[in-house]
């Protein structure tokens, strides 16, 4: 069950949202799906480098969240108390993974292709689009420690306060593992793209619209 945390003033417009929704206030629950969806996905899929798996994942989290959404006090904002409760239920997935020795892991994880802008010509979105795999592929390759905090500082954006409140470490931690996962990169990519602006993993569109349909569907709630 996730911690109860204790309200502030940066929270107020948060903790608006959950008191709609623990009035059951169908629209309350829809924006706080998709306000934090492609967040939690990119933070999923760091951790167990798979989209399917990693879309499992935050489906389940938004369910046990909304189960206990008493718990929240506005400590700190929505998006970090989800993406707790995403981090815990991926890494209890991997657990769960390592103790189940008798059944390999897939190696391959399933990359779901997904449109860029469709203004753009077609060479330029098939070089983009091998850009973002090249750079899928160098942060998949990451070990764990060090993929989570480039997935969370880099591609989703967060501070180094926001990270290493997010993954429970000293700032001071965030930045070493930060630097080590900078250089592994680059590394992987051998000087061959150069500089990109990594938006890699989106979570938008039709796959956003799903995942928030069903979760709720499972809350039996409409809006």
């Amino acid at each position: 069950m996730p911690a109860a945390l204790t309200a502030t003033p940066a929270a107020s417009g948060d903790m608006q949202l959950v008191g709609r929704a623990l009035a059951r206030d169908g629209d309350a629950f829809r924006t706080i799906i998709k306000t934090h969806n492609q967040r939690l996905y990119r933070i999923a899929r760091g951790v167990v480098r798979n989209d399917s798996e990693a879309e499992d994942i935050v489906q389940e989290a938004y369910v046990s969240a909304f189960a206990h959404l008493e718990a929240f006090r506005g400590d700190a904002s929505l998006a970090t108390w989800l993406s707790r409760i995403v981090i815990n239920e991926a890494l209890g997935r991997l657990r769960k993974k390592r103790r189940m020795v008798a059944m390999p892991e897939n190696p391959q994880a399933e990359i779901i292709r997904f449109p860029l802008n469709p203004s753009d010509d077609p060479e330029r979105t098939m070089a983009q689009r091998q850009i973002l795999e090249l750079v899928e592929r160098a942060t998949d390759s990451l070990p764990d420690i060090y993929r989570m905090v480039f997935v969370a500082r880099v591609i989703e954006g967060l501070s180094i306060e926001e990270t290493a409140e997010l993954l429970g470490v000293r700032p001071e931690t965030i930045k070493t593992r930060l630097h080590r996962a900078r250089a592994l990169v680059r590394k992987a990519l051998d000087d061959q793209i150069g500089p990109v602006l990594l938006d890699a993993f989106p979570f938008a569109g039709r796959r956003c619209e799903r995942l928030t349909n069903a979760v709720m569907q499972r809350l039996r709630l409409s809006g």
